[in-house]
């Protein structure tokens, strides 16, 4: 069952300083945030839109954004960049919402990690930089739900051998619909 009445998220908080994102770069989050922006509208949806969310809550939030202009979106010509980032953007956006947990690292590329953030609690100051869960994000510009469940098996595989003792996330986002899957791989 979904929700009545959608949680509104703003794209453009991405680049504003916010509790719920301490270890998020501003610089970073507006590059997603730009990123983001150009995937839905290139998708023809409006300025407002709700987002379908399935996998370990089924709800809608409404996404909100600032029109791009020709400079974001010449900037954001690389459809698999811009997808990636754009995702990165929705999932940062959407984890303190449904996990109570928020990017709080980078993980480092070219390592056994295989996964994109770590999270941290938002609701624990204390815990918060303690690496609480990982998260492997993933983004779609098009694609059906079949294409969705077996890029988030893919991407559950990925981060299996990675610190098996903490939870990981996959967040795949498919900006056609727009909908976007988060399932958890609980630790062994």
């Amino acid at each position: 069952m979904v929700d009545n009445i959608p949680k509104l998220l703003y794209l453009d908080s991405l680049s504003q300083s916010k509790p719920e994102r301490p270890g998020w770069s501003l610089t970073f989050g507006a590059t997603c945030q730009d990123a983001a922006a150009v995937c839905l509208d290139d998708q023809n949806h409006p300025n407002l839109v709700n987002l379908l969310v399935d996998g370990i809550q089924e709800t809608q939030v409404e996404l909100q954004w600032n029109p791009i202009n020709e400079t974001v979106r010449r900037f954001n010509a690389d459809q698999e960049v811009a997808t990636e980032y754009g995702a990165y953007g929705i999932a940062a956006l959407l984890m303190p919402y449904l996990t109570g947990l928020t990017v709080i690292e980078r993980s480092i590329k070219g390592t056994s990690f295989g996964f994109d953030f770590w999270l941290g609690s938002i609701d624990d100051p204390n815990s918060l930089f303690q690496r609480k869960a990982r998260l492997e994000v993933s983004g779609i510009r098009r694609g059906s739900g079949s294409i969705i469940k077996s890029r988030v098996k893919m991407k559950l595989e990925q981060i299996s051998p990675s610190e098996p003792s903490t939870p990981g996330y996959v967040c795949v986002v498919e900006f056609g619909t727009p909908r976007t899957r988060v399932v958890e791989k609980c630790k062994t």
